[in-house]
């Protein structure tokens, strides 16, 4: 049975200290939010998943509501905790975890530990939506390492290519990926 499930990295948002789950879209990622549901309104998108930050949900509300749907939270979708990684910039510090799968930053999650929790939370959204089309808010890391589980050309690079908002359509027959294809600006 095939599911298609559409990850949907969230719009723009503004970094603010201490609000990884509470920050919400930006002005321009408002506006990104609406793309969005144009791009995806014919799409026949039966179930809405999110990560529980704002940044994600409020990216695939517009479309939920057009669609009169809810939005199903799952803490397990939530974004990577990277911790604490001292002096290094942002993107040395995605490149040392993805090099190192076991490697963990201080008060933060490793590539694997994180990967193991998201595709938990995926498998039983395949297992429970079998044969639906379900569109998931999410973020650019923790969508790559689930991809990156399936298929290990997803990874760095490809976390690093991603854009804010960014969409995947990711097609499984039962928990194989049989094929996936970036939607977004197609």
């Amino acid at each position: 049975m095939r599911t298609m499930i559409y990850f949907i990295r969230h719009a723009e948002s503004l970094y603010a200290e201490g609000q990884e789950r509470l920050r919400g879209l930006s002005e321009r990622g408002m506006v990104d939010a609406l793309r969005v549901r144009t791009i995806l309104q014919n799409e026949s998108v039966e179930v809405f998943v999110s990560s529980p930050y704002e940044r994600a949900v409020q990216t695939i509300k517009p479309l939920a509501d057009a669609m009169h749907k809810e939005i199903i939270i799952v803490e397990d979708l939530r974004e990577r905790t990277i911790g604490d990684i001292g002096g290094l910039s942002f993107p040395a510090a995605k490149q040392r975890v993805y090099q190192d799968f076991h490697l963990a930053f201080a008060d933060g999650e490793s590539s694997a530990v994180a990967q193991t929790r998201g595709v938990q939370a995926l498998e039983r959204l395949l297992e429970e939506y079998a044969g639906m089309v379900i569109a998931l808010g999410t973020h650019g890391d923790i969508m790559t390492l689930i991809m990156n589980n399936y298929d290990r050309e997803y990874g760095y690079k490809f976390w690093h290519s991603t854009t804010m908002p960014d969409i995947y359509r990711l097609v499984f027959e039962g928990r194989e990926l049989i094929k996936a294809k970036r939607k977004w600006e197609e």
